[in-house]
């Protein structure tokens, strides 16, 4: 009984609220009011067993998403002994991460579209099953274009599981709560990086690099549990219990003005927050080593003190999202991202540089996890999944350019040139937000 009061007064207060608010008419308030009704409902039935369920829904999507951290971090470690063991040159070894992103965002594409056709749990299974399978087959590897095939193909299996993991999770946890718990799925990310960190310098030497792609084949336990512990989401059975669409779920990105204008902002959105995230990432390591000059272990601290910071930044930003907005949020890690990149280029003091590099972590990949929030509000259940993946896979092979271009403008203009190009990139995001992505807190999911 308590409970329930505790929501219609909730529900009551959230109303009251819009309707002194909004200036913009009747429809718009009655528009609110309906929203904000249907929220309460869904919170008032998020029962023990429907919690439950979705907290298995939490795990078994973050564990997907940390496999991706986990893997790409490996790869990188991995590569100069690859390269050694068989040969190739440093172009050939650069193409297996190219080969594992072009897999992803052709993975994204197709297993979006088949999760929004025939159910995230099924292809979310798929998807894991693809990328262990194949990342093990990397272990019995003989040369450059055997390799080649199989990192591609696990990337196809790799680019499928953010948007779906993310979709998932939208659609089983109550709108108050769905900001923080997609920023949990984002924090899988981050844990598959601090084990990569921790786990490959100590197994490599003794099992070498094939042994370290034969621990792939692992997360095919994972498909396992959730294939046979969890069940499609409500509001996916309902939406789709009609006949099939004729149309592709991608059309439906771009199926009107106002639809396409959101799906570029967001294009913005994604390419910035990679190219940040890998520019800087990629680029911190050696900018300790070269200008200050820090050994390998000392950057390796410095670097895992900043990762240290985008968990927080995170894990805070699902809380902020959901008491304060999406814009709001976003726009504040924006502001940040900006400010601190410029700051910390400033920095000399190597205590300056640890506090400094965990506070602009937490700014510059925070938002990381309020992407897929923010993409379940803005696209029907019937593209939702579709829609995660090809906007972000697309960000990530725009933003993996970072490295080079933050490469190439330090060489060609000079470091502080460099970082006035990230900070103005943060500036283009925030004006992209504000001028095409609407904010949809609460929103029933349609």
């Amino acid at each position: 009984m308590n409970s329930g009061l505790r929501v219609c007064d909730r529900f009551a207060r959230h109303c009251f609220v819009r309707f002194e608010t909004s200036s913009l008419g009747q429809g718009i308030i009655m528009s609110h009011f309906e929203g904000t009704a249907d929220s309460a409902i869904l919170e008032s039935n998020f029962t023990p067993a429907k919690e439950h369920e979705a907290r298995k829904a939490l795990l078994g999507s973050a564990l997907g998403y940390a496999m991706d951290g986990f893997d790409l971090l490996i790869l990188g470690f991995m590569l100069r002994v690859i390269s050694s063991d068989l040969g190739f040159g440093p172009a050939q070894g650069a193409s297996l991460v190219t080969a594992t992103l072009i897999g992803a965002v052709i993975g994204g594409i197709v297993f979006g579209m088949l999760s929004d056709r025939i159910g995230r749990v099924r292809v979310l299974t798929w998807t894991i099953v693809l990328f262990a399978v194949f990342t093990g087959m990397c272990a019995l590897a003989q040369g450059y274009w055997d390799l080649l095939i199989y990192r591609t193909i696990a990337g196809i299996g790799l680019g499928g599981e953010f948007g779906i993991g993310m979709a998932l999770v939208a659609e089983v946890w109550p709108a108050s709560k769905r900001a923080r718990v997609s920023s949990y799925v984002g924090l899988g990310w981050q844990l598959g990086v601090l084990a990569a960190a921790i786990v490959t310098p100590i197994l490599l030497p003794v099992i070498g690099w094939r042994g370290m792609f034969a621990i792939g084949i692992l997360p095919a336990i994972a498909a396992y549990f959730i294939r046979h512990n969890l069940h499609e989401p409500d509001v996916f059975v309902e939406r789709t219990a009609g006949p099939p669409a004729t149309s592709l779920p991608i059309n439906l990105l771009v199926k009107d003005v106002e639809t396409t204008k959101i799906s570029i902002g967001m294009i913005i959105l994604c390419s910035v927050q990679n190219f940040g995230y890998y520019g800087v990432m990629i680029w911190l390591p050696n900018y300790l080593s070269s200008r200050f000059g820090f050994g390998l272990a000392q950057s390796a601290t410095w670097t895992a003190v900043t990762i240290a910071g985008m968990a927080v930044g995170i894990f805070v930003f699902g809380h902020v999202a959901d008491r304060l907005g999406r814009r709001p949020a976003f726009i504040t890690y924006m502001l940040g991202a900006a400010i601190m990149v410029v700051v910390y280029s400033k920095l000399t003091d190597p205590t300056a540089l640890l506090i400094g590099g965990a506070i602009m972590g937490l700014f510059v990949n925070g938002m990381l996890g309020g992407y897929g929030a923010l993409m379940s509000e803005l696209y029907p259940t019937t593209a939702r999944a579709t829609a995660q993946n090809v906007l972000f896979n697309v960000g990530r092979a725009i933003g993996g350019l970072g490295p080079i271009v933050v490469s190439a403008v330090a060489a060609a203009y000079g470091f502080d040139t460099a970082i006035a190009l990230l900070a103005l990139l943060y500036i283009v995001d925030m004006l992209a937000f504000l001028l095409l992505i609407p904010d949809r807190r609460g929103a029933e999911l349609t």
